[in-house]
């Protein structure tokens, strides 16, 4: 049974680990070998904490645990003899008492950004990336990762290896880029965090509509990004759209936890805090936008005009359909195209909306799509046409691997009459 300082050292490690990994990738620049220095400052608290008690600063213990180590990992290699006379020395006598030791900065924040950076690196598939930020940045264990997206541990614990061997392989500089590469690089970071917390919000497969601790995790780490990029108006842009998003999450399923759409949700329940808190980050990011507000301002402004109808009925829709229109020439996608159909056809019928859906289906990468025919499906029932309507919803519903969404629509195809 775990005892209080068990718990304490578990919940030290997780606020604490991303810091301490990042502050030993600057000192001997490889994740693996600092996430494993890491580890074994780990070993060392659940040895001595447990009988010395938990010091009044266990990030710096863990700090200076792990950095001793380092410098002694570094004496052992005769080949960085020199980085033990350039760094060892300067980090002994700065650090005389683990147990009293006052955390220094150390451009601790800095370290996070590139160890952030590094991780979502292109060089890695986005399933490798997405699984080594939330080991190093979200502080999850590979089973935690694995349960949050439906796959087994052993798969993610490969995906994880072959990360760190890849950046290592590649010779990543563990720096933050800089001028056009920085622009290119953050997407790829925004990607990532978006993509977890998409995960969470509506999940692809299993039993859950939802896995709010993926949703927690995401928006974790863009905070954490947006405290260390406060200039960039997209980090704000992700904050914005995702802290509102996140907002109408105990509105979205039931009590036996069946999805309830958007137009059925009840909006007393939606998160008034986070919905001010992504209304304050949308505000912050318009201030910084020079030329045309990116795609996840855009998405953000959607996501506002949502939140700040008191009643399905007050949406802006003609504003949403002008947003998606903007969105689209932004990030060209038919998935964008998709939603800017619902809105299209709220805005100005249902005929609207299904003239645009027609076109989408030409697509080839949206001929397995469920949400394609599940939309088509409920602009033909509001057309009265109903029996295409039910053919459409049982389609989504093959498509689909969630087993939530899969019946929804499957009742959806019912109250469309017989076949």
């Amino acid at each position: 049974m775990p005892t209080d300082t068990h718990r304490a050292i578990d919940a030290v490690w997780r606020i604490e680990a991303p810091r301490l990994i990042a502050g030993l990738t600057r000192l001997v620049r490889d994740i693996g070998t600092a996430e494993e220095l890491a580890q074994d400052a780990l070993v060392a608290a659940l040895e001595q904490w447990p009988n010395e008690g938990v010091p009044k600063n266990p990030g710096a213990w863990l700090m200076t645990t792990a950095k001793r180590r380092a410098i002694d990992q570094i004496r052992r290699n005769e080949t960085f003899k020199r980085k033990v006379e350039e760094v060892g020395r300067d980090l002994e006598e700065s650090t005389p008492d683990i147990g009293t030791m006052v955390a220094e900065d150390d451009g601790i924040g800095d370290d996070l950004l590139r160890l952030v950076f590094v991780s979502c690196h292109p060089v890695l598939s986005t399933e490798a990336r997405a699984a080594l930020t939330l080991r190093l940045l979200g502080g999850l264990t590979t089973d935690e990762i694995a349960r949050a997206f439906l796959v087994p541990e052993s798969t993610v614990a490969q995906r994880i290896v072959r990360a760190k061997k890849t950046l290592a392989k590649a010779d990543v500089p563990f720096e933050v880029p800089q001028g056009e590469e920085l622009a290119a690089r953050l997407s790829s970071v925004l990607e990532v965090v978006y993509l977890i917390f998409n995960e969470g919000y509506s999940a692809t497969a299993g039993d859950d509509w939802m896995r709010p601790g993926l949703c927690e995790d995401a928006l974790r780490l863009g905070r954490i990004l947006a405290r260390l990029a406060p200039r960039e108006p997209e980090v704000h842009g992700l904050v914005a759209l995702m802290e509102i998003q996140a907002s109408r999450a105990a509105a979205r399923t039931g009590p036996g936890g069946e999805p309830i759409l958007l137009a059925d949700q009840n909006r007393g329940r939606w998160d008034q805090l986070l919905i001010r808190r992504g209304l304050a980050a949308l505000e912050q990011a318009d201030a910084l936008i020079d030329d045309k507000p990116g795609a996840y301002v855009l998405q953000a402004a959607i996501a506002a005009c949502h939140a700040q109808a008191r009643r399905f009925e007050d949406t802006d829709w003609e504003r949403i359909s002008w947003l998606y229109e903007r969105l689209a020439e932004a990030m060209p996608s038919p998935v964008v195209e998709l939603n800017r159909a619902v809105a299209l056809s709220m805005a100005f019928g249902p005929g609207t909306g299904l003239a645009l859906l027609d076109q989408l289906m030409e697509i080839p990468a949206m001929q397995n799509y469920h949400l394609l025919p599940s939309v088509r499906g409920d602009f033909l029932a509001k057309l009265g046409r109903l029996p295409e309507a039910r053919a459409e919803f049982e389609r989504a519903a093959s498509l689909t691997r969630n087993e939530r969404e899969r019946t929804l629509l499957l009742d959806r195809a019912a109250a469309c009459g017989p076949a």
